[in-house]
């Protein structure tokens, strides 16, 4: 597919007609507030896996209602002072998947921490931590479970797992708290900006290709899921379109990106249609900090900027890290 969406230069200019709900700060103060009334119990296994340039740690979390979320935590092996932190979100469907895939970041000498995504983990990797809060009836997906009322959706658990686990990778004793990084690519650049929204102390945030942004506008423009599957409940649950557009603003990234207090790197691809580009650009031009950039991928679709987007964080990151206590 070539070029379907806006041209660049009007992607520079594009803002969201998302509505910010009035009560927005309020409803994720409450919901944060809510599983922080569980104690975070954050737990590390060491697992054998016959790596000998980094340590492995089954990780265990109490998440949204104080359900049990997994993570992994992947450090350069014998680390012996606190190191910089990486906390990943992951792509839609897959699960944290087996440790040897997750071998960049402690080779660059961070700590590692890849959180598990409640109920998924059979698109295209393996997860490990169920999602117990059931659902009205929905569209099959993630999208539309409990979209009626932002108490009920699905990722009002899954954003807050994401701010819990940064709390949980904080608290080990090698990783370093002041020097954070949130990152992610596709649904993992959408929880990231959740995060980035949430979390006020972050050092950096690197959302890429991110999903869950400009609501109004994607599940009109692309007819890829995950966003067609809103469309496709609505054509069955006709009356619920005003329900709908309201608890999706309360999860919309452009939303969150306006709290972003963090230097970002973002970046987006201008064939994607699955997360397309005017969406991305809705949640950059609306990013609160001054230190942020934007890679774009002229020719690309939603693989994005692949091995190239890492290298660009490779290169980025370490130069917004404060330096070591």
């Amino acid at each position: 597919m070539a070029l379907f969406d806006l041209p660049l230069d009007e992607l520079r200019a594009y803002r969201s007609r998302s509505a910010e709900p009035a009560d927005f700060d309020a409803f994720w103060t409450a919901t944060l507030q809510e599983a922080r009334s569980h104690p975070l119990d954050a737990r590390f296994e060491p697992v054998p896996t016959g790596l000998s340039t980094v340590d492995v740690y089954d990780a265990t979390f109490a998440g949204f209602g104080g359900h049990p979320v997994k993570g992994w935590l992947v450090l350069p092996a014998a680390a012996a002072a606190p190191l910089p932190l990486v906390v990943e979100f992951l792509g839609y469907g897959g699960g944290r998947g087996l440790p040897h895939t997750h071998l960049l970041w402690a080779s660059a000498g961070f700590a590692h921490f890849v959180m598990d995504t409640r109920g998924q983990g059979s698109g295209w990797a393996t997860g490990d931590t169920p999602d117990p809060v059931g659902s009205a009836p929905a569209y099959p997906g993630f999208l539309t479970r409990g979209v009626e009322d932002p108490e009920s959706f699905y990722y009002r658990r899954v954003f807050t797992d994401a701010v819990r686990a940064v709390e949980a990778a904080r608290s080990h004793p090698l990783t370093d708290a002041a020097r954070t990084v949130a990152l992610g690519t596709s649904q993992g650049g959408g929880i990231t900006l959740a995060v980035a929204g949430l979390v006020p102390d972050l050092a950096a945030v690197a959302p890429d290709v991110p999903f869950l942004c400009d609501f109004p506008r994607a599940i009109r423009l692309t007819d890829r899921n995950p966003y067609r599957e809103v469309g496709l409940y609505l054509n069955t649950h006709r009356a619920s379109v005003e329900r709908v557009t309201r608890t999706l603003a309360y999860f919309d990234g452009v939303h969150f990106a306006a709290r972003g207090t963090a230097p970002a790197l973002f970046s987006t691809a201008l064939e994607d249609q699955t997360c397309p580009p005017s969406t991305v650009f809705a949640a950059f031009n609306s990013y609160a900090h001054d230190d942020k950039e934007i890679e774009v991928y002229d020719f690309n679709g939603h693989e994005g900027g692949g091995p190239f987007q890492e290298a660009a964080r490779l290169r980025w990151l370490p130069q917004r890290l404060p330096a070591s206590a």
